[in-house]
């Protein structure tokens, strides 16, 4: 709860930040001439404007609150792969494992689309996502001779790290992700796509659901 309620406060003051900066450009002065000849056009446009930056500036707050998420979860789920010794916890957990980061890739793919970064903003962002998983498992197996992971230190570290992680993730999915696009008009006016969108949830939430337990059985 205490992620979830950091991560609203980073999102909104990361948005202010940028709004305000939106704020202080240089603003167009518009005279009197200008106004009866087509100054509400011009007023108009500046609107439109505003609104698509201030989108803009919020799918990439989006797209990098996510992409910390994910990668604290990687890097803890890595360590946790790699300093595991029993070949029958680690093939389950490469199957699960397998199609959790999958469809974190699809969400965090979609996310970065919508940001519209530069290329090399781009590839450092799946850099990242591809590699904490990997740099993860190398550190457990690094560690892997003098880890207990029954250890009450081992526990709480973990314990901390998914908790914050799990807090980001809950949030970015249901405020930023699910509630957008279950408020869009064009899903609210159809409803078969609205019933189409809501089986789809909760079918996979079950699905998901199954998976965590089938990679921690």
């Amino acid at each position: 709860m205490s992620s979830a309620i950091g991560t609203l406060m980073m999102e909104a003051f990361a948005t202010g930040y940028h709004k305000r900066a939106e704020l202080r450009k240089a603003r167009p002065v518009v005279s009197g001439d200008e106004e009866s000849d087509g100054g509400g056009n011009r007023a108009g446009a500046l609107v439109l404007q505003r609104s698509d930056s201030s989108q803009h500036i919020r799918n990439r707050v989006i797209s990098l609150v996510l992409e910390m998420g994910i990668v604290v979860h990687s890097v803890v789920i890595g360590m946790s792969m790699g300093a595991t010794q029993s070949p029958k916890t680690i093939k389950p957990l490469i199957a699960a494992l397998s199609f959790h980061q999958f469809f974190e890739g699809m969400g965090l793919g979609g996310c970065i689309s919508q940001a519209k970064y530069k290329k090399g903003a781009i590839t450092i962002m799946i850099l990242f996502f591809s590699l904490t998983t990997p740099t993860g498992i190398g550190i457990g197996i690094g560690i892997s001779n003098i880890y207990n992971e029954y250890s009450p230190t081992a526990l709480i570290v973990e314990g901390v790290l998914n908790s914050a992680s799990a807090g980001i993730l809950i949030y970015m999915a249901l405020v930023d992700l699910l509630a957008s696009d279950f408020i869009n008009p064009n899903l609210q006016i159809n409803f078969r796509l609205q019933l189409g969108s809501n089986v789809a949830l909760l079918i996979g939430a079950c699905s998901m659901s199954i998976l965590a337990k089938w990679g921690g059985a």
